[in-house]
Protein backbone atom coordinates (compact mmCIF):
# COMPACT_ATOMS: atom_id res chain seq x y z
CA UNK A 1 0.00 0.00 0.00
CA UNK A 2 1.58 3.29 -1.10
CA UNK A 3 1.27 6.59 0.74
CA UNK A 4 -1.73 7.78 -1.29
CA UNK A 5 -3.62 4.52 -0.81
CA UNK A 6 -2.84 4.53 2.91
CA UNK A 7 -4.10 8.11 3.27
CA UNK A 8 -7.36 7.32 1.46
CA UNK A 9 -7.84 4.11 3.47
CA UNK A 10 -7.35 6.01 6.73
CA UNK A 11 -9.85 8.69 5.73
CA UNK A 12 -12.49 6.08 4.88
CA UNK A 13 -12.17 4.86 8.48
CA UNK A 14 -12.32 8.36 9.98
CA UNK A 15 -15.41 8.70 12.15
CA UNK A 16 -14.99 11.26 14.96
CA UNK A 17 -17.53 11.51 17.73
CA UNK A 18 -20.62 13.54 16.90
CA UNK A 19 -20.87 17.00 18.46
CA UNK A 20 -24.69 16.90 18.60
CA UNK A 21 -26.92 13.95 19.39
CA UNK A 22 -28.99 12.91 16.33
CA UNK A 23 -32.25 13.05 18.29
CA UNK A 24 -31.45 16.58 19.43
CA UNK A 25 -30.59 17.56 15.85
CA UNK A 26 -33.88 16.10 14.59
CA UNK A 27 -35.89 17.84 17.28
CA UNK A 28 -34.24 21.17 16.53
CA UNK A 29 -34.70 21.00 12.76
CA UNK A 30 -38.17 19.47 12.75
CA UNK A 31 -39.35 22.31 14.97
CA UNK A 32 -37.56 24.93 12.87
CA UNK A 33 -38.92 23.64 9.55
CA UNK A 34 -42.42 23.45 10.97
CA UNK A 35 -42.10 27.06 12.05
CA UNK A 36 -41.05 28.20 8.56
CA UNK A 37 -43.20 25.92 6.39
CA UNK A 38 -45.92 28.53 5.91
CA UNK A 39 -43.63 31.54 5.53
CA UNK A 40 -44.54 33.06 2.15
CA UNK A 41 -41.92 33.29 -0.57
CA UNK A 42 -43.25 36.64 -1.84
CA UNK A 43 -41.52 35.77 -5.09
CA UNK A 44 -41.13 38.11 -8.04
CA UNK A 45 -40.36 36.71 -11.48
CA UNK A 46 -39.32 38.78 -14.50
CA UNK A 47 -38.59 37.52 -18.00
CA UNK A 48 -35.18 38.63 -19.28
CA UNK A 49 -33.40 38.61 -22.61
CA UNK A 50 -30.49 36.23 -23.01
CA UNK A 51 -27.66 35.57 -25.46
CA UNK A 52 -28.77 31.93 -25.47
CA UNK A 53 -31.34 31.20 -28.15
CA UNK A 54 -34.09 28.81 -27.14
CA UNK A 55 -33.65 29.35 -23.41
CA UNK A 56 -36.38 30.94 -21.31
CA UNK A 57 -34.56 33.21 -18.87
CA UNK A 58 -36.17 34.54 -15.71
CA UNK A 59 -34.81 36.78 -12.99
CA UNK A 60 -36.24 35.68 -9.65
CA UNK A 61 -36.35 37.25 -6.20
CA UNK A 62 -37.83 35.36 -3.26
CA UNK A 63 -37.72 35.52 0.53
CA UNK A 64 -36.18 32.80 2.69
CA UNK A 65 -35.26 33.23 6.34
CA UNK A 66 -36.37 36.84 6.62
CA UNK A 67 -37.45 39.66 4.31
CA UNK A 68 -34.16 39.71 2.40
CA UNK A 69 -34.91 39.27 -1.33
CA UNK A 70 -32.69 36.41 -2.50
CA UNK A 71 -31.93 36.78 -6.21
CA UNK A 72 -31.53 33.99 -8.72
CA UNK A 73 -31.69 32.91 -12.35
CA UNK A 74 -34.30 30.39 -13.46
CA UNK A 75 -33.38 28.97 -16.86
CA UNK A 76 -35.44 26.59 -18.96
CA UNK A 77 -34.14 24.83 -22.12
CA UNK A 78 -37.36 25.46 -24.01
CA UNK A 79 -35.64 24.63 -27.33
CA UNK A 80 -36.20 20.98 -26.35
CA UNK A 81 -39.95 21.61 -26.33
CA UNK A 82 -40.68 19.37 -23.36
CA UNK A 83 -43.45 19.79 -20.84
CA UNK A 84 -41.08 19.64 -17.85
CA UNK A 85 -37.40 19.15 -17.06
CA UNK A 86 -35.17 17.80 -14.29
CA UNK A 87 -33.93 20.77 -12.29
CA UNK A 88 -30.58 21.68 -10.75
CA UNK A 89 -30.77 24.06 -7.79
CA UNK A 90 -27.28 25.54 -7.62
CA UNK A 91 -25.46 27.34 -4.79
CA UNK A 92 -22.18 29.29 -5.15
CA UNK A 93 -18.99 29.12 -3.14
CA UNK A 94 -18.15 31.60 -0.40
CA UNK A 95 -17.91 35.23 -1.66
CA UNK A 96 -19.12 34.14 -5.15
CA UNK A 97 -22.53 34.63 -6.80
CA UNK A 98 -24.93 33.24 -9.37
CA UNK A 99 -23.12 35.03 -12.20
CA UNK A 100 -24.66 35.46 -15.66
CA UNK A 101 -27.17 33.06 -17.22
CA UNK A 102 -24.68 31.97 -19.88
CA UNK A 103 -22.57 30.32 -17.17
CA UNK A 104 -25.07 27.45 -17.17
CA UNK A 105 -25.20 26.79 -20.92
CA UNK A 106 -23.68 23.31 -20.68
CA UNK A 107 -26.32 22.15 -18.20
CA UNK A 108 -29.10 23.61 -20.35
CA UNK A 109 -27.76 21.81 -23.40
CA UNK A 110 -28.01 18.59 -21.41
CA UNK A 111 -31.69 19.24 -20.85
CA UNK A 112 -31.70 20.53 -17.28
CA UNK A 113 -33.65 23.47 -15.97
CA UNK A 114 -31.42 25.51 -13.65
CA UNK A 115 -32.25 27.61 -10.61
CA UNK A 116 -29.02 29.35 -9.58
CA UNK A 117 -29.19 31.61 -6.52
CA UNK A 118 -27.01 34.05 -4.63
CA UNK A 119 -26.04 33.65 -1.00
CA UNK A 120 -27.05 36.65 1.06
CA UNK A 121 -24.51 39.41 1.52
CA UNK A 122 -21.92 37.82 -0.75
CA UNK A 123 -20.78 38.78 -4.24
CA UNK A 124 -24.09 39.04 -6.11
CA UNK A 125 -27.26 41.10 -6.13
CA UNK A 126 -28.56 39.82 -2.81
CA UNK A 127 -28.26 41.96 0.29
CA UNK A 128 -28.57 40.89 3.90
CA UNK A 129 -31.25 42.18 6.26
CA UNK A 130 -30.20 39.85 9.06
CA UNK A 131 -30.45 41.76 12.32
CA UNK A 132 -27.36 40.93 14.35
CA UNK A 133 -26.58 42.19 17.81
CA UNK A 134 -22.80 42.38 18.15
CA UNK A 135 -19.62 42.89 16.21
CA UNK A 136 -18.24 40.18 13.96
CA UNK A 137 -14.94 39.15 12.46
CA UNK A 138 -14.22 39.79 8.77
CA UNK A 139 -16.84 38.28 6.50
CA UNK A 140 -20.38 37.10 7.22
CA UNK A 141 -20.41 33.79 9.01
CA UNK A 142 -19.93 35.09 12.57
CA UNK A 143 -23.11 37.20 12.47
CA UNK A 144 -25.13 36.11 15.54
CA UNK A 145 -22.81 33.12 15.93
CA UNK A 146 -23.82 32.75 19.58
CA UNK A 147 -27.49 32.29 18.68
CA UNK A 148 -28.25 29.16 16.66
CA UNK A 149 -31.78 30.38 15.87
CA UNK A 150 -30.68 33.69 14.36
CA UNK A 151 -27.14 33.11 13.14
CA UNK A 152 -25.91 33.54 9.58
CA UNK A 153 -25.84 29.80 8.97
CA UNK A 154 -29.52 29.59 9.92
CA UNK A 155 -30.33 32.37 7.47
CA UNK A 156 -28.45 30.88 4.51
CA UNK A 157 -29.73 27.37 5.25
CA UNK A 158 -33.35 28.46 5.18
CA UNK A 159 -32.68 30.63 2.12
CA UNK A 160 -31.40 27.50 0.36
CA UNK A 161 -34.32 25.42 1.63
CA UNK A 162 -36.78 27.95 0.25
CA UNK A 163 -34.97 27.94 -3.11
CA UNK A 164 -35.99 24.29 -3.49
CA UNK A 165 -39.51 25.19 -2.41
CA UNK A 166 -39.69 27.83 -5.14
CA UNK A 167 -38.38 25.43 -7.78
CA UNK A 168 -40.91 22.73 -6.88
CA UNK A 169 -43.72 25.19 -7.59
CA UNK A 170 -42.73 25.75 -11.22
CA UNK A 171 -44.67 23.82 -13.88
CA UNK A 172 -41.48 23.48 -15.98
CA UNK A 173 -39.83 21.41 -13.22
CA UNK A 174 -40.19 17.66 -12.76
CA UNK A 175 -41.03 17.48 -9.08
CA UNK A 176 -39.38 14.06 -8.71
CA UNK A 177 -36.13 15.18 -10.32
CA UNK A 178 -34.66 18.01 -8.26
CA UNK A 179 -30.93 17.95 -7.54
CA UNK A 180 -29.01 20.37 -5.32
CA UNK A 181 -25.42 21.08 -6.21
CA UNK A 182 -22.48 23.39 -5.57
CA UNK A 183 -18.87 23.54 -4.44
CA UNK A 184 -17.35 24.47 -1.08
CA UNK A 185 -20.01 26.62 0.62
CA UNK A 186 -22.32 25.55 -2.21
CA UNK A 187 -21.51 21.93 -1.45
CA UNK A 188 -22.29 22.41 2.23
CA UNK A 189 -25.59 24.10 1.42
CA UNK A 190 -26.42 21.26 -0.99
CA UNK A 191 -25.81 18.68 1.74
CA UNK A 192 -27.84 20.43 4.41
CA UNK A 193 -30.68 21.24 2.01
CA UNK A 194 -30.77 17.63 0.87
CA UNK A 195 -30.87 16.52 4.50
CA UNK A 196 -33.76 18.83 5.34
CA UNK A 197 -35.97 19.10 2.24
CA UNK A 198 -38.11 16.12 1.26
CA UNK A 199 -38.35 17.24 -2.37
CA UNK A 200 -34.61 16.90 -3.05
CA UNK A 201 -33.89 13.67 -4.92
CA UNK A 202 -30.11 13.97 -5.47
CA UNK A 203 -27.15 15.76 -3.87
CA UNK A 204 -23.94 16.60 -5.76
CA UNK A 205 -21.55 18.30 -3.34
CA UNK A 206 -18.03 19.25 -4.40
CA UNK A 207 -15.38 19.80 -1.69
CA UNK A 208 -18.19 20.73 0.75
CA UNK A 209 -17.92 23.06 3.69
CA UNK A 210 -20.15 22.74 6.80
CA UNK A 211 -18.64 19.37 7.76
CA UNK A 212 -16.81 18.50 11.03
CA UNK A 213 -16.83 22.20 11.75
CA UNK A 214 -14.89 22.10 15.02
CA UNK A 215 -11.97 20.59 13.08
CA UNK A 216 -12.49 23.23 10.40
CA UNK A 217 -12.41 26.10 12.87
CA UNK A 218 -9.12 24.77 14.21
CA UNK A 219 -7.45 24.17 10.84
CA UNK A 220 -9.20 25.81 7.88
CA UNK A 221 -7.81 28.84 6.07
CA UNK A 222 -11.27 29.50 4.55
CA UNK A 223 -14.50 30.94 5.91
CA UNK A 224 -14.30 29.00 9.18
CA UNK A 225 -11.19 31.00 10.01
CA UNK A 226 -13.65 33.82 10.72
CA UNK A 227 -14.97 31.77 13.65
CA UNK A 228 -11.41 31.13 14.80
CA UNK A 229 -10.72 34.88 14.72
CA UNK A 230 -13.92 35.52 16.69
CA UNK A 231 -12.86 33.00 19.34
CA UNK A 232 -9.35 34.47 19.43
CA UNK A 233 -10.91 37.80 20.42
CA UNK A 234 -13.40 36.11 22.75
CA UNK A 235 -11.73 32.97 24.14
CA UNK A 236 -14.52 32.47 26.66
CA UNK A 237 -16.97 31.95 23.77
CA UNK A 238 -15.38 28.82 22.29
CA UNK A 239 -17.98 26.38 23.58
CA UNK A 240 -21.01 28.53 22.63
CA UNK A 241 -19.61 28.97 19.12
CA UNK A 242 -19.07 25.23 18.72
CA UNK A 243 -22.55 24.57 20.10
CA UNK A 244 -24.09 26.81 17.44
CA UNK A 245 -22.05 25.34 14.61
CA UNK A 246 -22.92 21.79 15.66
CA UNK A 247 -26.53 22.36 14.55
CA UNK A 248 -25.36 23.03 10.96
CA UNK A 249 -22.61 20.41 10.85
CA UNK A 250 -23.27 17.74 8.24
CA UNK A 251 -21.40 15.23 10.36
CA UNK A 252 -24.34 15.55 12.79
CA UNK A 253 -27.05 15.70 10.11
CA UNK A 254 -25.81 12.94 7.79
CA UNK A 255 -28.37 10.50 9.21
CA UNK A 256 -31.13 12.63 7.68
CA UNK A 257 -29.89 12.13 4.11
CA UNK A 258 -32.03 9.55 2.36
CA UNK A 259 -31.22 10.30 -1.29
CA UNK A 260 -28.19 9.48 -3.47
CA UNK A 261 -25.11 11.58 -2.73
CA UNK A 262 -22.08 12.26 -4.89
CA UNK A 263 -19.15 14.11 -3.33
CA UNK A 264 -15.58 15.10 -4.18
CA UNK A 265 -12.53 15.77 -2.02
CA UNK A 266 -9.00 17.00 -2.64
CA UNK A 267 -6.33 15.58 -0.36
CA UNK A 268 -4.34 18.83 -0.50
CA UNK A 269 -7.35 21.00 0.37
CA UNK A 270 -6.63 23.32 3.32
CA UNK A 271 -10.01 25.07 3.14
CA UNK A 272 -12.30 22.06 3.35
CA UNK A 273 -9.90 19.54 4.79
CA UNK A 274 -10.31 15.87 3.79
CA UNK A 275 -10.95 14.96 7.43
CA UNK A 276 -13.96 17.26 7.52
CA UNK A 277 -15.49 15.88 4.33
CA UNK A 278 -14.95 12.25 5.25
CA UNK A 279 -16.33 12.84 8.75
CA UNK A 280 -19.67 13.64 7.10
CA UNK A 281 -19.39 11.19 4.21
CA UNK A 282 -18.66 8.22 6.47
CA UNK A 283 -21.85 8.94 8.45
CA UNK A 284 -24.10 8.87 5.37
CA UNK A 285 -25.96 5.61 4.90
CA UNK A 286 -27.33 4.35 1.60
CA UNK A 287 -26.39 5.31 -1.95
CA UNK A 288 -23.22 7.40 -1.86
CA UNK A 289 -19.99 7.90 -3.77
CA UNK A 290 -16.94 10.09 -3.26
CA UNK A 291 -14.29 10.95 -5.86
CA UNK A 292 -10.90 11.38 -4.21
CA UNK A 293 -8.35 13.60 -5.96
CA UNK A 294 -5.00 13.07 -4.21
CA UNK A 295 -3.18 16.04 -5.72
CA UNK A 296 -6.00 18.58 -5.84
CA UNK A 297 -6.55 21.40 -3.39
CA UNK A 298 -9.66 23.52 -2.99
CA UNK A 299 -10.77 23.32 -6.58
CA UNK A 300 -13.18 21.64 -8.97
CA UNK A 301 -11.53 20.79 -12.28
CA UNK A 302 -13.12 20.51 -15.71
CA UNK A 303 -12.54 16.76 -15.54
CA UNK A 304 -14.48 16.56 -12.29
CA UNK A 305 -17.30 18.60 -13.82
CA UNK A 306 -17.33 16.26 -16.82
CA UNK A 307 -17.80 13.27 -14.51
CA UNK A 308 -20.73 15.04 -12.85
CA UNK A 309 -22.31 15.70 -16.24
CA UNK A 310 -22.14 12.01 -17.13
CA UNK A 311 -23.61 10.99 -13.79
CA UNK A 312 -26.40 13.56 -13.90
CA UNK A 313 -27.29 12.60 -17.46
CA UNK A 314 -27.82 9.02 -16.31
CA UNK A 315 -29.80 10.17 -13.29
CA UNK A 316 -32.03 12.32 -15.47
CA UNK A 317 -32.77 9.38 -17.75
CA UNK A 318 -33.82 7.08 -14.93
CA UNK A 319 -37.48 6.19 -14.96
CA UNK A 320 -39.41 8.29 -12.51
CA UNK A 321 -40.77 6.45 -9.54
Amino acid sequence: MNAVEKRIHTLHQYKPALTLDPSAADQFWDKKLDLFKNKPLNARVERRDSLMNGVDTYHVAYEGFDETPVHGWFLVPSFLQKKSYPCLVMFPGYTADKGLPERYAAWLLQGFAVFAVDVRGQGGETGNRLDYDAGTSTGWMTQNILDKDRCYYMAVTLDAYKAVEWATGRPEVQASKIAVTGGSQGGGLSLITGALHEKVSLIVADIPNMCHMDFGVLNSVGSLKEAADFIKRNPDRLEPVFETLAHFDMMNLAHRIRVPVRMTVGLKDMVCWPETIFAAYNRIEGDKHIDVHPFSGHEVSERQQQEHRKYLAEWAREEQA
